[in-house]
């Protein structure tokens, strides 16, 4: 993009002659694959993007560095990788978030779907909505029930305002038809302490995060926000099974290229990733952090984008949620 064609061409040639030497056992030229990864390092998906791309390195024989690019409510690590020059040397491990970013921000200078090519599908993240163990809910069909006989009176976290979590809650609020109030925090790191101590009345996070407060009777969990049990806790049944049909909200983590990468090359790279995905070791430690964990062709992720953006988009429009 900030290149002619002819050194576009150019640079795709040696992307595919790189990865499909390295996939033969060959070596690779010394120069290393980028991972952006648009928040900051620590979180689950610079996790994620740490343990596939330390194997995807062993696996095509080139370095694949981790760069995390936090800020602009992801904008800025998104725009870096739909800039950079489309040679399958700059990736892109997404989060969730990416499928509402252009509905929360109309005016971003990026778009995911257009500026982006669905690479790999790494996996989905659940979330588990929790109480207060002092409320007088067992079940998801309690709460609801609750909320109703004391409309406006419960609230709920879910991470950022612009989060997956967040909007979890507010498509239960207008699937189940209740009115639990959203009290913004920014980040999961606030909302815990707050829920523990009494001030939040229930919450919407990562099934692994919660998990401990869970089995230690701090928190009590009502179910999980995915279409299927989750591995990490699959005793919780899923919102949908609880009561609430046609409800799902869940975590998710994707690997994408510059929109102009070649269709070759991104084919190579989605069979190493497929690959590696495939290995027993890989999948554990990922199942270790809350996933569950997918293969398929890259169409399999740009269906799963599509089907986000359209769920959330509409949401947000609906409900006029907007962070600019």
């Amino acid at each position: 993009m900030q290149c002619s064609s002819a050194c576009g061409l150019a640079a795709a040639a040696l992307a595919l002659a790189t990865l499909g030497g390295a996939a033969h056992g060959q070596s690779g030229p010394a120069r290393p694959l980028r991972m952006v990864v648009a928040v900051a390092a620590g979180g689950s998906t610079d996790v994620i993007a740490r343990i596939v791309g330390a194997r995807l390195a062993e696996r095509i024989g080139q370095p694949v560095l981790v760069d995390n690019r936090p800020g602009g409510s992801g904008v800025i690590g998104v725009e870096m990788v739909a800039r950079a020059l489309p040679d399958a040397h700059t990736l892109l491990m997404a989060a969730g978030s990416l499928g509402t970013l252009n509905a929360l921000m109309p005016k971003a200078p990026v778009h995911a779907q257009k500026d982006l090519a669905p690479v790999a599908m790494i996996g989905t993240s659940p979330y588990v909505l929790v109480v207060q163990p002092v409320l007088p809910v067992k079940s998801v069909r309690d709460l609801v029930a609750h909320a109703k006989a004391n409309p406006g009176r419960l609230n709920f976290a879910g991470s950022t305002p612009g989060s997956l979590q967040r909007l979890a809650g507010e498509h239960l609020n207008r699937m189940a038809g209740i009115d639990l109030l959203y009290v913004p925090y920014k980040g999961t790191g606030q909302v815990v302490p707050d829920l523990l101590a009494g001030r939040l009345h229930a919450a919407f996070d990562n099934v692994l995060i919660l998990a401990p407060y869970i089995r230690s009777g701090a928190l009590r969990a009502l179910a999980v926000t995915s279409a299927t049990r989750s591995a990490v806790m699959p005793e919780l049944p899923t919102i949908e099974e609880a009561g609430v049909p046609g409800f799902q909200a869940a975590g998710w983590f994707g690997v994408f290229a510059p929109s102009a990468t070649p269709a070759a090359a991104i084919g190579r790279l989605n069979g190493e990733f497929n690959a590696l995905m495939n290995e027993p070791a890989i999948r554990e430690r990922l199942v270790g952090q809350g996933l569950d964990t997918f293969t398929g062709p890259p169409e399999l992720l740009a269906r799963h984008l599509a089907r986000e953006i359209d769920t959330w988009g509409r949401l947000i429009r609906d409900t006029g949620l907007t962070l600019q």
